[in-house]
């Protein structure tokens, strides 16, 4: 199994929609950054550790993703792991 990506705990960011965008407060940092879909949804996902494909299978699952694209979302992951928003575990 590869990588493992989780979201910080329930309490540890703050969000606010600005519809469309949304609003993240990182606590730990005390940055604030500005988000589009589907990066809210997946910090929700990501409550629970998953993998890419994991990832994938679950927005998959609840949004029309006709054609997700893996390479892009392992992308968007390593990002959101730069800044913070998310933790990456090694396999």
């Amino acid at each position: 199994m590869g990588a493992r990506y989780r979201a910080p705990p329930p309490g540890h960011v703050l969000f606010l929609s600005l519809d469309p965008l949304t609003a993240i407060y990182h606590r730990a940092s005390g940055q604030t950054h500005v988000v589009a879909p589907p990066v809210p949804e997946m910090l929700a996902l990501l409550v629970d550790p998953r993998t890419p494909e994991q990832l994938l299978a679950a927005l998959a699952e609840r949004y029309d993703l006709p054609d997700g694209d893996l390479t892009a979302l392992t992308a968007r992951l390593d990002e959101l792991a730069a800044i913070g928003l998310v933790t990456r575990d090694a396999a």
